[in-house]
């Protein structure tokens, strides 16, 4: 009897607490996976083409997409500016 109590109160815990980690899980999935899934193709034409509209400022410009993806809470697009950010100061002259 004090196993069924123990695996009662195991399995209560766990629907408890399945919102904050499916909730967690949620925002892995959408602000680290699904980002680095895009093609390196779709980053380098973003980055190309923040450099053909802004030049050298080109990294503040994803910076600045970046921050505001982070404001309305888009965790894709915040994590996929951060991916045109670091391809545009890696591979940018200084």
């Amino acid at each position: 009897m004090r196993a069924v109590v123990s695996w009662v109160t195991l399995g209560i815990l766990a629907m408890t607490t399945f919102p904050i980690w499916g909730a967690l899980a949620l925002e892995v999935w959408l602000g680290v996976i699904r980002p680095r899934l895009i093609d390196q193709a779709e980053i380098d034409a973003l980055a190309t083409d923040l450099v053909l509209r802004h030049g050298s400022r080109a990294a503040e410009m994803a910076f600045i997409e970046e921050d505001r993806a982070w404001r309305y809470s888009d965790s894709f697009d915040q994590g996929k500016w951060k991916r045109v950010r670091l391809h545009l100061l890696q591979n940018m002259p200084r």
